[in-house]
């Protein structure tokens, strides 16, 4: 286990576009007691069940994963106040513009006072970018920031990842909150606990 939360307070995740559970098994419940997952595909949400209910021996785990819902973030809609982070990683890129804002704006329902968002997605140099095969859409920085600063969010906190092949787009990470950066050591310190981790965003 990487952090050492037992005199924490009850940490829950939201892991969006989940896949077969790899964010929430390599990383979330290793720092949150509890973690909770949505993905559209049945067969992938199946998989995370087998993997995370029945972990593999060995595997050094600090959570649980607790739900799984299986619907897309097009129409989903968080359990108000449950979450102190959502997780987003490597599958915004599947909604438009539109339905980006959308999801951004529903799901701000879900945190907790001083909760925020993590997106860790691949940005292109300008504008945006998308993908002949599966009409993805890879968007640049700036393009992210328009349509956070559209749904409504703030940004608290961003990096590029490094250590990946020049030839492929740059990951970044951002922080989101739903208002303004505070000088409120009761808030900072919250966000603080879990960005300050390894493996999260510091």
């Amino acid at each position: 286990m990487s952090a050492d939360f037992s005199k924490s307070k009850h940490l829950v995740a939201l892991d969006c576009g989940a896949g077969v559970g790899r964010v929430t098994r390599d990383l979330l419940i290793r720092h949150f007691h509890e973690v909770d997952l949505v993905e559209p595909v049945p067969h992938f949400l199946d998989t995370a069940k087998t993997n995370l209910v029945t972990p593999s021996p060995g595997l050094s785990v600090f959570g649980r994963a607790t739900n799984f819902y299986c619907k897309p973030l097009q129409v989903f809609n968080p359990e108000e106040k449950r979450y102190d982070v959502i997780w987003v990683q490597w599958c915004i890129g599947h909604l438009t513009d539109q339905d980006f804002v959308d999801f951004f704006k529903r799901a701000k329902a879900g945190l907790k006072a001083n909760g925020f968002f993590v997106v860790k997605e691949n940005t292109a140099k300008q504008g945006f970018i998308v993908d002949k095969d599966d009409s993805s859409i890879t968007r640049s920085d700036t393009h992210f920031r328009e349509l956070f600063q559209q749904a409504g969010l703030y940004l608290y906190k961003t990096k590029l990842q490094r250590g990946f092949p020049k030839e492929l787009f740059p990951v970044r990470m951002y922080a989101l909150t739903t208002e303004p950066m505070k000088t409120d050591p009761v808030a900072n310190r919250t966000r603080g606990q879990v960005l300050n981790h390894p493996g999260i965003i510091s």
